[in-house]
């Protein structure tokens, strides 16, 4: 099983006409509106600076494979001087009421251009050794939006441990039981006390959005293709045999694949059926030529008449759609093992 790229790919490109998407546009979240009949795509676009700023724009499509941008200006920049200053990464969304829940990365200092020579990489201050960890190493944080019309924004905070460098947050699109659910992948709990050798996803739920503070080991490593991180990259859609959701996994060659994963409906987290190979590896030029080599990253997907449209970014550089029937996609997990 694995998916089919869309013959139109890339969807969306870097655009030279805007200087804070000139450089790259990618890893976008998603929303289908069933009213309106439109696939909305919040995406992560780069500047050329030295810094490496992001920002979110906003594209709309009528079909799930056309896009058209909405405006010549981000939706979202960086704060003026809160914990996301400097950059925002990688939005995923789910919709609960009349808001959008927002996740997304965040940093304190500009990232810079991780691709090039390191002695031409922009430096950020050097903090005293006595500031906070996550500080003073430019760890990611996560942060989340409220908002009904992509016009006006809420930044409610951290939806993460502000010590952590903890990203790949994702939401469910509804409360379980009374709770509130989240996946994330925090760097540092790796070793024999976290029961995995690798940065790996977990799962934890609260009554309150910014309340989360437990969470158990959800998946790690276990195959071949699975040889570093790990991490869930897209909120869960539900079906009638549980909770589906996309993860990556970084393997020997650093390589980015995806998997996919279904979920308990009831306590999600226990894995009823993982994928045992990948069913989407970087393969074309677009996804290998970038500026991370060998990425494929979604941060949404939709359902639109059965048919699964995974929406990734392709090398750090551009917006890639990848599609299957999502019958045969819940075929193939139920004959999956956890």
């Amino acid at each position: 099983m694995k998916l089919k790229r869309y013959e139109g790919n890339p969807i969306l490109s870097p655009n030279p006409a805007n200087d804070w998407e000139d450089l790259a546009v990618f890893n976008p979240a998603a929303w289908y509106d069933k009213d309106k009949k439109q696939v909305l795509l919040l995406y992560r676009a780069a500047e050329s600076g030295p810094q490496y700023k992001c920002y979110f724009g906003l594209a709309v499509s009528s079909d799930g494979y056309n896009f058209e941008r909405l405006s010549d200006k981000p939706v979202l920049s960086p704060s003026v001087d809160g914990f996301d200053a400097s950059t925002i990464q990688d939005p995923r969304m789910v919709k609960m009421g009349e808001y959008y829940y927002i996740t997304y990365a965040c940093r304190f200092f500009p990232f810079g251009q991780f691709w090039i020579p390191k002695e031409q990489q922009y430096k950020h201050p050097v903090c005293p050794a006595d500031f906070p960890r996550v500080i003073r190493n430019n760890a990611t944080s996560t942060g989340l939006l409220l908002t009904k019309d992509f016009k006006s924004f809420i930044r409610a905070g951290r939806i993460t441990d502000p010590v952590l460098d903890d990203r790949d947050v994702i939401l469910f699109p509804e409360k379980i039981d009374g709770r509130y659910y989240m996946i994330h992948r925090p760097l540092e709990w790796v070793g024999s006390e976290y029961g995995t050798e690798h940065a790996a996803a977990w799962i934890s739920s609260a009554e309150d959005l910014l309340g989360f503070r437990k969470s158990k080991l959800l998946i790690k490593q276990k195959y071949d293709w699975e040889a570093g991180k790990l991490g869930v990259n897209t909120p869960p859609v539900k079906t009638r045999h549980g909770w589906l959701t996309i993860y990556h996994a970084v393997g020997h060659d650093k390589y980015y694949r995806l998997g996919a994963l279904l979920l308990d409906m009831k306590e999600p987290g226990t894995v009823l059926h993982r994928t045992t190979d990948w069913i989407m590896q970087p393969e074309q030029d677009y996804e290998i030529e970038g500026y991370y080599r060998g990425c494929v990253f979604p941060c949404g997907k939709v359902v639109i008449d059965g048919t699964l449209f995974v929406y990734y970014g392709a090398a750090d550089k551009y917006i890639g759609l990848a599609t299957c029937r999502l019958d045969e996609l819940l075929e193939y997990l139920l004959r999956c093992p956890p």
